[in-house]
């Protein structure tokens, strides 16, 4: 809670700052402008303080009078556009109230461990597929802020957006987001968020905050840019190991879920969202810093606007470009109350005594520079470039010894002059270091259908990579091999039809020397090509005026020996009434499920910290059953939710125990109420 109030604090401020600099500072004084007979930028006429105003309130001459004006609600109306960092194609802001993935960290398509900020993975595959350093724990990667999602943003008016989540059993989350343009060249932001969830069974709770401080800058004559960025993340996460026996949740004695015993965590439940202490579990944290900075060379232009104001034009032929990143990666698993026979069974490791203390941690520091040359064959469109760059990383470790990786990498961005084909081709590869030989080869190919939005996306990508490092026998998570896998190779072919009536994408995976845990500590890796196909659909349904239903659904097949086990069927339905009310209310309100075919989930190992194959245990769960009531007002929306509905269990009277499964002893949570509002407002 420090961190939030230091938010909010910096917020307001800033929000008063620009307050007096709008009323102290105008771009050219009135007075200049009335003596000349010239206009006020915008094309308003100079004010006569001692004319009538507009609504007859005043007299001339009168500066006493009191009246009433009309309140102009363009005053409050904003323009926010956002871009992501290295790409040039700008977004508006959505929003939407008919999908609540916009608003929860955890998407539908992902499964999480018993409470929001508890590890999580994609029940649709989706392998780790980047060449070069990586260490190799992404069970918490969903709640983390990092660089390539940072949006940049340009807007008129500093702006705005706060959000507050409650749910069931004292789970929160906080988010802020403020952004400002104090000049048309510069512009800077800040983005906050805290998850807290102390959960329903012992040593479940979890407490995550991250931020991030984004700036952008671009000289008066348009030649010169930086970027600047910094973000971190503090990950805690308690782990209980699952349940001791699953047949405990239907224990009518065990409807109150901290009393149904689990595998680790020797400390007693405190549902207490300001208890964050990690006895036992997991503690991630990074540090990133980003400093990207460009020269164009080209020609320059003038716009003249009138006598007083003129704009500066560059059109770029090529641009210099460097690059410095600073970053830092701690993990660390930690067991106050560590039992010697679990620990001997799960892990093969020996403790001193009955009940010790077990931990495991490394710390990684990641330096880079990159220099890289853009040349843009149309120097109107920037979006149109061939960039061509090399780049250094220094990685290092306290005791362990430094690697290097040096990386030549390009990409090629042509969309065409009419909008209707873009083209896209990038690739690293690794030519000396830890990752020598590594390489990623990636295209697309886009093709505009028709003047409704149909578009039509063929893609394609190659990975030939080092196994993360936690396979390495260096690493101090690495229990049980010694290494010396050879490179994963995953090739992805597939196509993305987008139209107004449906939405279709297919993707192939073929992957050789897949790299895995075969139980809580031991490394696999499966040397035999297998295959993955995905086919997924998205449409839109209306029934009538006011209804509508949303179906997305999901089947992939793999190979049966392959060590990737999925279920053959996903899908999520909402049923929803909605439509705009009373002109500024906008409501959507329904039923929404989701469910999977039995399939073999698989394990948590939670000292790893990752997800583990079995073949042995087939899950059938219930559908996932919600009732949601999301609004809109203006700049205000609100959510209800009651989720979980499919848990109730009249067998010992009305109670919400019957749970569904998210891993192999894992069950999720019974009924969630859950409120939340997200205020967007100009400052």
């Amino acid at each position: 809670m420090q961190y939030f109030r230091i938010i909010i604090s910096f917020v307001f401020i800033c929000s008063f700052l620009n307050s007096v600099k709008a009323q102290d500072e105008l771009p050219i004084p009135v007075k200049v402008l009335t003596e000349r007979g010239g206009k006020q930028p915008g094309g308003q006429q100079p004010v006569n303080p001692n004319s009538q105003t507009a609504n007859g309130a005043g007299t001339a001459g009168t500066k006493d009078s009191m009246g009433f004006t009309r309140r102009d609600d363009s005053k409050d109306a904003v323009a926010v556009t956002f871009r992501y960092l290295d790409s040039a194609r700008r977004y508006n802001m959505d929003s939407s109230v008919n999908d609540f993935d916009k608003y929860f960290p955890v998407p539908s398509r992902f499964n999480y461990l018993g409470n929001n900020g508890a590890a999580a993975y994609s029940i649709l595959f989706s392998p780790f597929s980047l060449p070069g350093w990586d260490p190799g724990f992404h069970a918490f990667d969903l709640y983390k802020f990092k660089p390539e999602d940072t949006k940049l943003f340009r807007t008129t008016k500093p702006f705005t957006a706060l959000q507050y989540q409650l749910a069931s059993g004292k789970e929160q989350m906080i988010q802020v987001l403020h952004v400002q343009n104090p000049r048309p060249n510069i512009g800077f932001g800040l983005e906050y968020r805290m998850i807290n969830a102390p959960g329903f069974f012992v040593t479940q709770n979890t407490n995550h905050s991250s931020y991030r401080v984004f700036t952008n800058f671009v000289d008066k004559r348009k030649r010169y840019r930086f970027q600047f960025l910094v973000l971190g993340n503090l990950l805690r996460a308690s782990e209980n190991g699952g349940l001791v026996n699953d047949s405990s949740l239907s224990d009518p004695n065990k409807k109150k879920r901290f009393s149904v015993p689990v595998n680790m965590g020797g400390g007693s439940f405190v549902p207490n969202p300001f208890q964050t202490a990690v006895k036992t579990g997991n503690t991630y944290s990074d540090l990133s810093l980003r400093f990207t900075q460009g020269f164009d060379f080209g020609r320059r232009d003038t716009l003249v606007i009138n006598d007083s104001l003129m704009e500066y034009l560059y059109f770029p032929r090529f641009r210099l470009q460097h690059t410095f990143k600073y970053g830092t990666e701690k993990y660390r698993f930690r067991d106050e109350y560590a039992d010697s026979t679990l620990y001997s069974s799960w892990y093969g490791f020996r403790l001193d005594r009955p009940q010790d203390t077990f931990e495991l941690s490394e710390k990684w520091t990641v330096l880079e520079n990159d220099l890289s040359i853009l040349q843009f064959p149309d120097p109107g469109n920037t979006t149109r470039f061939i960039q061509a760059g090399a780049r250094h990383q220094l990685i290092s470790s306290p005791g362990k010894k430094e690697f290097h990786n040096w990386v030549l990498h390009g990409q090629v961005r042509l969309p065409s002059a009419n909008l209707k084909w873009d083209m896209n081709i990038s690739g690293e590869y690794y030519p000396e270091g830890r990752n020598g030989g590594d390489y990623i080869i990636a295209a697309g190919l886009g093709r505009k259908l028709s003047k409704k939005g149909s578009f039509l996306y063929l893609e394609g990508n190659q990975v030939n990579r080092n196994p993360s490092f936690i396979f390495d026998s260096l690493s101090a998570f690495n229990l049980g091999s010694a290494g010396g896998f050879r490179k994963e190779n995953i090739t992805m072919l597939g196509a993305r039809l987008e139209s107004p009536s449906i939405q279709l994408v297919f993707r192939n995976y073929l992957i050789s020397n897949y790299c895995y845990f075969s139980d809580y500590y031991h490394t696999a890796q499966f040397s035999r090509v297998f295959n993955i196909m995905q086919l997924s659909a998205s449409k839109k349904i209306v029934l009538s005026k006011r209804w509508s239903w949303y179906l997305d659904a999901t089947a992939q097949q793999t190979d049966g020996a392959a060590p990737v086990k999925l279920p053959l069927v996903y899908s999520r339905s909402r049923l929803s009434f909605e439509g705009v009310f009373f002109k500024n209310l906008n409501l959507c309100a329904g039923l929404e499920t989701r469910y999977c075919t039995p399939w073999k989930m698989p394990g948590y190992s939670p000292v790893m910290g990752a997800f583990v194959p079995q073949d042995s245990v087939t899950v059938s769960n219930r559908p996932d059953l919600a009732a949601f009531l999301h609004f809109r007002i203006k700049g205000f929306n609100a959510f209800l939710r009651a989720e979980n509905l499919n848990t109730a269990d009249v067998s010992n009277g009305l109670s919400f125990t019957h749970n569904n499964f998210t891993a192999l002893h894992y069950p999720g949570q019974g009924l969630m109420i859950r409120v939340g509002v997200k205020w967007w407002f100009v400052n």
